[in-house]
């Protein structure tokens, strides 16, 4: 077994020493964020089989458990931690659906996007492809979950068919409104349903976060209780991060193609318009899936004296002023 480290022998020559509970940049600043998030949003990673991962898996759990495997280096280590960020759950450890990881945000969005950047025009289209970007939108909610709050069935289909039927409303009908406005706008459409959908389909999702709070520690890791105003700081976070992160492609992409569809030989060349929209959202992408993800740190934090009632009297009870701020995994 990949998780076995009770027969992975100490490694005597081993002389590491790595916080592996911490990113390998200062998540403080955008910056050290910024390559944190590439490290673990990188697609090549997609490709990395299943015995690679768990090997990965092994290492960390390994090394945290005060072993390493044979003349480990650093840049070996930090590399396998990356590839478990990629692929394992930061709360559950299990190995999430493939679909939902954040190394498939760039090839997934693209092919998707740009199938809603193209297809726009009739109903039937919007329909089909509103309903294939929120199931896929469904998918990546739900592996990306804060996985200390269990969201049954039923409330994950609710979210699914309400931000289903957001995303149908808003597009339909602003398409009805677009047909007075320049064409461009028209081509804006898809972005502002996929962003009304967003800010209905997350907290949906996530709706047991809201309800029951997420749970909360202290600097060290010890667990402090439940909050639902953390719940609702890490979920507006992932709000505006998942808009932000399909901004810029389905913003600009629609003023390229409006410029480009004036010239003849790009307007005759039809076949032409998907695979330049698809390439065009992929260069939007490979930088702004990490960006977006960048823009909070993943472990959010709250000033004790700005949660709860009940939970900062709980706090200041067992640990009086001693902690002053609590911290909480904000999903992706």
């Amino acid at each position: 077994m990949a998780d076995n480290i009770e027969e992975t022998p100490p490694c005597k020559s081993c002389k590491l020493s790595v916080d592996l509970e911490k990113p390998r940049w200062d998540q403080s600043t955008f910056g050290g964020r910024l390559k944190h998030f590439y490290a673990i949003t990188d697609m090549r990673k997609l490709f990395v089989p299943d015995s690679q991962l768990d090997h990965a898996k092994n290492l960390v759990l390994a090394y945290r458990a005060g072993k390493c495997i044979g003349d480990t280096t650093e840049e070996q280590l930090w590399n396998a931690k990356h590839l478990y960020d990629s692929a394992f759950h930061p709360d559950s450890g299990e190995k999430m659906n493939l679909f939902g990881r954040m190394t498939f945000q760039v090839p997934g969005g693209m092919a998707i996007t740009g199938l809603l950047l193209q297809f726009y025009k009739t109903p039937a289209q919007v329909a089909l492809m509103q309903w294939f970007n929120q199931s896929f939108n469904a998918v990546v909610n739900y592996t990306n979950r804060n996985a200390a709050s269990e969201t049954s069935t039923k409330q994950m289909m609710f979210a699914y068919a309400t931000a289903t039927t957001t995303a149908l409303g808003v597009a339909l009908g602003l398409n009805i409104y677009s047909r007075k406005a320049p064409p461009v706008v028209a081509r804006w459409v898809p972005f502002v349903a996929v962003a009304s959908a967003n800010a209905v389909n997350i907290p949906l999702s996530r709706q047991t976060e809201l309800l029951n709070g997420v749970t909360i520690t202290d600097a060290e890791g010890n667990v402090m209780g439940k909050s639902k105003k953390c719940a609702q700081k890490g979920i507006s976070q992932v709000v505006f991060s998942r808009i932000l992160m399909a901004a810029p492609g389905m913003v600009c992409l629609p003023i390229m193609m409006e410029s480009l569809i004036k010239r003849k030989w790009f307007r005759s060349r039809t076949w032409l318009h998907l695979p330049f929209q698809v390439t065009g959202l992929g260069v939007f992408l490979i930088f702004m899936v990490p960006a977006a993800c960048a823009v909070f740190p993943q472990q959010a934090s709250m000033k004790v004296g700005d949660l709860e009632l009940d939970v900062r009297k709980s706090i200041e009870e067992k640990h009086g002023n001693l902690i002053n701020t609590v911290y909480f995994n904000k999903g992706l």
